[in-house]
């Protein structure tokens, strides 16, 4: 076994071991491992375990899937940062031909590939920087909570306007966060989600946009 199959098959044995199956929050549709407080994910040590939760920007995307399956029906897609995977396995759902999840995490690739297995969908999961390579072949890109830092907003939204203007369609959800490239979206929708972080009652706008730089950009 290689080094990279042993990293995975212990990931996936944490996962298996630390993390609780529950449905999704504000998605009863989907089964997730899930952190609860007595995860250890501190023995992780320095990586953000942020695949073991859900994001109110992949929630509304995955809500927006799931309620408008023609949006991904018969699309190659791909799942940006896809953390645990809940975009990609709400696509698949819904019916796209083909489900490419990108995530560098080893944690979050193990945890995808477990997601989707208990949601009986197939995903593939690619671990290498995305967006460093050329647009993909695909025709969908979904990219949840991708904007939370502003260096990582500057790359994602240039390697996202190369990807536009090779007639790549893309749909972006996001809670509205600082980083946001506002001039290169036009909202679609609009549905009620928690983030990771909010109190078990707290409900916030997860909001839906496709991705349509202006002709100059």
């Amino acid at each position: 076994m290689s080094g990279g199959a042993r990293g995975r098959v212990a990931a996936q044995a944490f996962i298996r071991a630390n993390l609780r199956v529950a449905p999704a929050p504000m998605l009863p549709e989907i089964l997730l491992y899930q952190a609860h407080p007595a995860s250890g994910l501190a023995r992780l040590g320095d990586a953000a375990p942020y695949w073991a939760y859900l994001w109110a920007g992949g929630a509304a995307l995955a809500r927006h899937v799931l309620a408008e399956p023609g949006a991904v029906r018969g699309l190659r897609v791909l799942d940006l940062g896809a953390g645990s995977g809940v975009v990609g396995i709400a696509a698949a759902r819904a019916g796209a031909a083909r489900v490419i999840a990108a995530e560098i995490d080893s944690y979050g690739a193990a945890a995808i590939g477990l997601n989707a297995a208990l949601n009986d969908v197939r995903l593939e999961v690619v671990t290498q920087d995305i967006c460093a390579l050329p647009p993909p072949e695909v025709d969908l890109i979904l990219a949840g909570d991708v904007f939370y830092a502003a260096d990582v907003a500057r790359r994602v939204t240039a390697w996202l306007r190369r990807c536009a203007a090779g007639g790549i369609a893309v749909l972006v959800g996001d809670p509205g966060r600082a980083y946001l490239p506002r001039g290169d979206l036009r909202a679609l929708a609009e549905y009620p989600v928690r983030d990771f972080g909010d109190g078990a009652g707290a409900v916030r706008p997860g909001l839906v946009f496709a991705f349509e730089p202006p002709a100059a950009a």
